[in-house]
Formats: C-alpha cells, structure tokens, sequence
C-alpha cells in the first residue's frame, strides 16, 4: 500500500477519535439541555444540535486563516495579552458553569418531581443554547485538529465521521442520563468541570485534558458501581 495513503488513513482515524473524545462534553450538555424538552421533541433536538455543530466545524475548516487569527493578541492586561481565543474561553467557561449550577440548583431545591411538572422550555431556546455551545467547543476541537493535521479533506472528512457516530449513539447517552436522576447530577458535575477548565485555558492556565477525562471515567466507574449495588438491594 502506498506509504502516503497509509499517512492519510492514519491521520483520519485519529482525528476522528479526538474529534469524539472532545466531544463528549458537547453531548453530555446536549442530552441534558434537550431532555427538558417535551419526548417528541427530543430527537429532533438532539439532530439539529449536532446538524448544527457539524455545520460549524465545517465552516471553521474552510476559514483556517481566520482561525489562526484568534491564537493573536487583541489588547493587554498587565502583562497578559487577551486573544480572540481566549475570550471565547472565558466566556464559554463562565456560561457552562452558570448553567450547570443553575440547573443543579433547581434539581435540589424544586426536586425531579417539580421540575417535570413545570413548563417546559421552547424548542428555539434549547437551540439557541446548544448553538452556544456548538461554537466553543467546535472552535476548540477545530483548532487542535489544525494543529495535528495540514490536510483540510482529511479534516473534514473526520468531523463528519465522528458527528455521524455522535447522532447515532446521542440518542441512547441521552436517554440514559435523563432516566438516571444520579447520572444527571453527575453529568451537570463534568460540565461545570469542564467549564472551569476552559476558564483556566482562557487564562493560559493549561490543564492536561487527560487528567479530566481519567476522573470523569474513575466517577462513572463508582456511578455504575453504585447502581448495581442499589439493584442489588431492590432485588427481592
């Protein structure tokens, strides 16, 4: 086989699985955003959501000089100098953690029962917010695959690949998480994680993402643990 179609498959097949790895989080905030939607809705949601981020990546490929552009200094503070990037992260960082707390605030002190008999949010609000996210998160896994790869086709090629995957399992991760009330709360717990560490990345404050992923996978390991053992003393 050629050596430079084996470069290629190889760079496909790890981009495709950053670009799932980091965006898990998205689908995390968009099964929890779209499950207070009414049931009918929820698919629909979860499509647009992803049809939306995958239309940003898209178009963030095709404008990599703009792209590049946000790594360069706008003003200074002192001695720190604020890019476009930054900004983004900054506010991105802020936005998951005020919603996440919001919505853990609600849960413990209205309750699951109160919240479900409450109105529920529009269908363009809950787009609106998941479009919010689409841009942080897209800007972020698009520069990094930037960064790995020189190749726009492949680039493209592997969004469009792990967004396809994402659609086809969003579904059941998100039907999952809003069937387990646990599962929720530990959900809203990564996203606000998540959004203290794009805030710290806003302030060049860097921290390895396999540090976050290695405790988000150790607490789903002691969440699952923790479910068996209650159906174990259910079971008659």
């Amino acid at each position: 086989m050629d050596l430079h179609l084996v470069d290629i498959i190889i760079s496909l097949l790890t981009l495709t699985a950053m670009e799932i790895v980091l965006g898990i989080d998205n689908i995390v905030f968009l099964s929890i955003v779209v499950g207070k939607l009414p049931k009918e809705q929820q698919a629909s949601g979860r499509t647009i959501g992803l049809l939306a981020a995958l239309g940003f990546r898209i178009g963030l490929l095709f404008t990599v000089s703009w792209l590049a552009s946000l790594t360069n200094g706008l003003f200074q503070v002192g001695n720190f100098t604020v890019t476009g990037r930054d900004l983004i992260m900054l506010g991105g960082g802020l936005f998951l953690i005020a919603k996440s707390t919001s919505e853990i605030h609600h849960k413990m002190e209205e309750g699951e029962t109160d919240l479900d008999t409450g109105s529920s949010p529009s269908f363009f609000n809950v787009i609106v917010q998941v479009i919010i996210l689409d841009i942080i998160f897209s800007v972020d896994s698009i520069i990094t695959a930037v960064g790995l790869s020189g190749n726009l086709m492949v680039m493209v090629l592997a969004v469009i690949i792990s967004l396809v995957i994402m659609l086809i399992f969003s579904g059941k991760v998100s039907d999952f998480i809003n069937e387990h009330p646990t599962m929720k709360i530990l959900a809203l717990s990564f996203l606000i994680m998540i959004g203290v560490m794009l805030f710290a990345d806003g302030l060049h404050f860097h921290i390895p993402k396999g540090y976050i992923y290695f405790s988000m996978a150790f607490s789903l390991l002691v969440e699952f643990i923790n479910m068996r053992v209650r159906k174990a003393n259910q079971s008659p």
